[in-house]
């Protein structure tokens, strides 16, 4: 089989499907990916380059779907040489999110396309206005449905479509719901697992394990799409109730979503600065590798995972495979996951006190935690697990490979 995939960022979402496929053999694999990314034996990575920026001049509504466009021309340029050099895909799958695959079937007409439907931007009932602090107003709104013309024209030429969790789906238009499935990235329970014989070594040089009072807060950038402020405004109280608890904060300073603060600097700057100062058993990590988050989860007491209605994190459900008692926010991608009180704990995203207290609870008698852990682990096992998400999305390609494109 050739399969052609799509992604800015290699190997972005298509990790397993890749290793899969290449361990299978007999299949010819090619991938489009912006330049400089990594490569993976047995893949045939096609590098392309944007021509050039978004004007500068451009309606502001506007820059994102011109970026997409650009992006999606440089792709097309590359089908091009390849169909010319005599490729014809089986399937395509790709993340339509950067616009690369506004134009893949107008090359390959006859060709099915999957696309990878993460997020649908609207106005009303999701991440734009949830948080009044950082509300642009009205404004808000209306860019929201203008940056969604990218992605629904997109949809629009995908043959088939899957998407990572029920709430994501749900975002896009009803229209075109019938043709998404719903089938996560998948969590590898086999590597992300408890391990009571875990370590983690803190920037000072200490060491904390299991059983130690540790709690943890991670993002892969420190923003308030992923609750920081409010994390970092509960944080006083959960030291004054809990005064030897350690605290761990993992993340870096860059944005990936949403604006940096409007006065500049970075939101781990701004919350210390609102904060003061804070004692020496609370640490900033920044990012760290993968092995040392896996030990950190393992000796993770207490783990906060907050988030705006968005794209739901990888992390969390590592840190609930993990067998961390997650204490999420309550916003409709956590409460998919997560019922309070059976396989972790439910906070307000706003509510300080409440975060406090709860996580303050959780800490004080760690052993009265050992269910939420147990259920915690058996939701990722039941319904993320990777064996499981991953023949979904093997069969969703054979399905699309064996009936074809839809009529459109």
């Amino acid at each position: 089989m050739r399969l052609l995939f799509f992604h800015q960022n290699f190997p972005g979402q298509f990790r397993h499907l890749l290793r899969h496929f290449v361990a299978e053999g007999g299949h010819e694999i090619v991938f489009l990916t912006h330049k400089g990314k990594p490569s993976l034996e047995g893949v045939r990575k096609i590098e392309y380059e944007p021509h050039r920026e978004a004007s500068k001049t451009i309606h502001p509504y506007l820059v994102q779907f011109e970026k997409g466009l650009i992006y999606a021309q440089s792709v097309t340029r590359k089908l091009i040489e390849l169909r010319e050099s005599g490729f014809r895909p089986d399937v395509m799958i790709g993340n339509p999110g950067w616009g690369e695959t506004l134009f893949v079937k107008d090359v390959f007409p006859e060709c099915p396309l999957i696309s990878y439907s993460e997020f649908y931007y609207r106005g009303r009932g999701s991440d734009v206005g949830f948080d009044a602090e950082f509300s642009t107003g009205f404004d808000s709104i209306v860019r929201a449905r203008a940056r969604a013309g990218m992605h629904l024209l997109a949809l629009e030429a995908a043959d088939y479509a899957y998407s990572p969790t029920r709430w994501q789906k749900a975002q896009f238009p009803t229209a075109y719901r019938d043709r998404i499935e719903v089938i996560h990235d998948g969590i590898n329970t086999d590597v992300v697992k408890p391990n009571d014989a875990a370590t983690f070594t803190l920037p000072n040089g200490e060491t904390v394990t299991r059983g130690d009072e540790v709690l943890t807060y991670l993002s892969r950038n420190l923003e308030p799409y992923r609750g920081f402020h409010s994390f970092m405004r509960a944080l006083p109280k959960i030291l004054d109730k809990r005064p030897n608890a350690t605290v761990v904060i993992v993340g870096g300073d860059e944005i990936s979503y949403g604006s940096k603060p409007p006065e500049g600097g970075t939101w781990r700057e701004k919350m210390l600065a609102e904060t003061g100062p804070l004692p020496d058993r609370v640490h900033f990590t920044g990012r760290i590798p993968y092995s040392d988050y896996l030990n950190l989860l393992s000796v993770s007491a207490a783990h906060i995972y907050l988030t705006y209605p968005f794209v739901l994190s990888w992390s969390m459900l590592e840190a609930m495979s993990s067998g961390c008692v997650v204490i999420g926010s309550n916003t409709p991608p956590v409460r998919e996951v997560i019922r309070d009180g059976v396989n972790g704990r439910i906070v307000d995203f706003f509510d300080t006190d409440e975060i406090a207290t709860t996580a303050a609870e959780v800490l004080s008698d760690q052993e009265a935690q050992l269910p939420l852990r147990a259920a915690a682990r058996e939701t990722v096992l039941q319904r993320y697990d990777l064996k499981r998400c991953l023949s979904r999305q093997i069969a969703l390609i054979y399905k699309a490979v064996a009936d074809g494109p839809r009529v459109h």
